[in-house]
């Protein structure tokens, strides 16, 4: 088989592990793929190198793609995501001080009694003149909107009650022990560089606030997409390959070992591992807790693009840009993500494909089977902290409820 080649941009954080691993296990080269990879230290980066021309791909933060299609802070460009490399893996990490104030154990705290804690000392802050800052790694990040709908669900305002601010991933830890923030809602292994830096303590995983919430994805532009369609779809295949190798309990120690590597995350091999593993340590010293499906890159479908995930972050985006629901943009939203790509790649390969496109978010209870195209679908518990769903059908209603 012809090697044919492509390029990724990625941020060093875990996950971007599956485009690692497809090429550090032999998965690409057995789809006839070479991958090279930029490591890069900005979100901003990562995205003018994919739009330049200088990546053919790129891990990217979901909303960033799609406020980049719509031309939010900079002309529009006609990006597309046909694979979510992850679900959360993302936590809340507090300054030391701040998280005694505010913690109730050692474990993670339930979202809303942490939520109803942290707004009396953010109350009693804005009052002294010092409203709290937080940290989130970019404006179009699912870091910046899970953090805030958690925040106004618990009925502190963003922007109000306290400061929201951008700090890239790897400098989390400087900001927090230099007191320029409180706070930071950032992805591993920064988290956990926090904790054993003794500047912050993990109190909260992003999968409590949304149980199934999308992260990253594999960003494309369209013409690129078009013009390497049969590499992007050996790619998806060799992802997710890479995936179940990822998920395997036999395989944690070699995976923390390839990422932690100068030439993807540069990091400590036991704080990847931690991550990996769903054992994160909360503070400097303490022993590990067990947060099943911390991360979730495998199985349910956790890959497929499905667009009424889209559709939740324009409904965010159009939350805290102030704006009114538009749904010629909501329509472009859904666009960015591409399950026919999808599933093209994988159809005949026997894999988990579904039959829909869209799915009411937060409405499985329980283990719930779903119409499969091929394959067998279950989905467990994808909850939102507050028991609200998201009806993509309904975006206009839903932001009128929000608080």
């Amino acid at each position: 088989m012809a090697t044919r080649e492509l390029t990724i941009g990625f941020l060093p954080l875990v996950d971007a592990c599956l485009p690692i691993l497809a090429k550090e296990h032999g998965f690409a080269e057995e789809e006839g793929l070479n991958l090279r990879f930029v490591k890069d230290v900005s979100w901003a980066t990562v995205l003018d190198r994919l739009l330049y021309g200088h990546t053919d791909a790129a891990h990217m933060l979901a909303p960033l793609a799609i406020s980049t299609r719509l031309g939010r802070g900079r002309p529009a460009q006609d990006l597309v995501a046909p694979f979510v490399l992850g679900l959360n893996g993302n936590a809340v990490t507090l300054s030391n001080a701040l998280a005694d104030k505010v913690r109730a154990s050692g474990q993670f705290d339930d979202p809303a009694l942490l939520g109803a804690r942290l707004k009396t000392v953010a109350e009693d802050a804005k009052a002294a003149g010092q409203r709290l800052r937080f940290g989130v790694v970019h404006r179009y990040s699912s870091h910046n909107y899970k953090l805030r709908y958690w925040l106004a669900a618990c009925g502190i305002r963003p922007d109000e009650d306290v400061e929201i601010q951008t700090v890239a991933p790897p400098f989390v830890a400087d900001s927090l022990a230099s007191g320029e923030i409180d706070g930071a809602c950032v992805g591993e292994p920064w988290n956990s560089v926090c904790v054993e830096r003794g500047v912050g303590t993990i109190v909260l995983a992003t999968a409590q606030i949304w149980r199934r919430g999308v992260e990253k994805v594999l960003a494309m532009r369209e013409s690129v997409l078009e013009a390497k369609r049969a590499e992007t779809e050996a790619l998806i295949r060799a992802m997710r390959k890479a995936g179940k190798h990822f998920v395997n309990a036999a395989n944690w120690d070699r995976n923390a070992q390839i990422l932690a590597g100068p030439d993807y995350l540069g990091a400590d091999e036991a704080l990847v591992r931690r991550a990996i593993s769903d054992r994160l340590i909360l503070q400097h010293g303490g022993a590990p807790v067990v947060f099943p499906d911390f991360m979730f890159q495998y199985s349910e479908a956790a890959n497929f693009p499905w667009v009424s995930q889209a559709k939740w972050i324009y409904s965010q985006m159009a939350r805290w840009d102030h704006l009114e629901f538009d749904e010629s943009d909501a329509e472009k939203a859904a666009r960015t993500f591409r399950p026919d790509v999808y599933r093209a790649a994988l159809q005949g390969s026997g894999d988990d494909l579904p039959s829909a496109n869209a799915k009411v978010e937060g409405s499985v209870t329980q283990a719930t089977q779903i119409g499969a195209l091929q394959g067998s679908i279950t989905l467990s518990k994808n909850s939102f902290f507050d028991g609200r769903t998201f009806d993509p059908d309904a975006v206009k209603s839903y932001l009128t409820s929000l608080p």
